[in-house]
């Protein structure tokens, strides 16, 4: 029976070995999973550190703008006032016209009147 016994030990010792396999490949495959989600971590913290960044400056871009258009509005409403400033002098100045028009008119027709009396 030692031979059964010595056959028994070899299978166990085979079994153990190919449990140790199985063990090292698992904890292999989990390194390997643990790496790439280590390197994917990596990344992310990355890409929102990126992201903050970009937000900052669109926020700043934002306050410029915002800047920017406030002073194009101001510029906007100080030529607005301007041409409503203008158009009304434009309007004085066209009544002024007409009146001195009809005054000429006026005195145009006094004027041919007389000289068709004194003919």
């Amino acid at each position: 029976m030692p031979e059964k016994d010595a056959e028994k030990s070899t299978t166990d010792a085979l079994q153990q070995w190919r449990a140790a396999e199985r063990s090292v490949a698992v904890v292999r495959r989990g390194t390997l999973a643990a790496k790439v989600a280590a390197s994917a971590a990596a990344e992310a913290a990355e890409a929102a550190t990126a992201t903050a960044t970009a937000a900052k400056e669109a926020l700043a871009a934002m306050a410029l703008a915002e800047t920017s258009a406030a002073k194009t509005a101001a510029a906007a409403k100080a030529t607005v006032l301007a041409a409503q400033t203008d158009a009304a002098d434009a309007e004085a100045e066209a009544s002024l016209a007409e009146v001195d028009e009809v005054e000429a008119q006026r005195e145009y027709r006094a004027a041919a009147e007389r000289a068709a009396r004194e003919k």
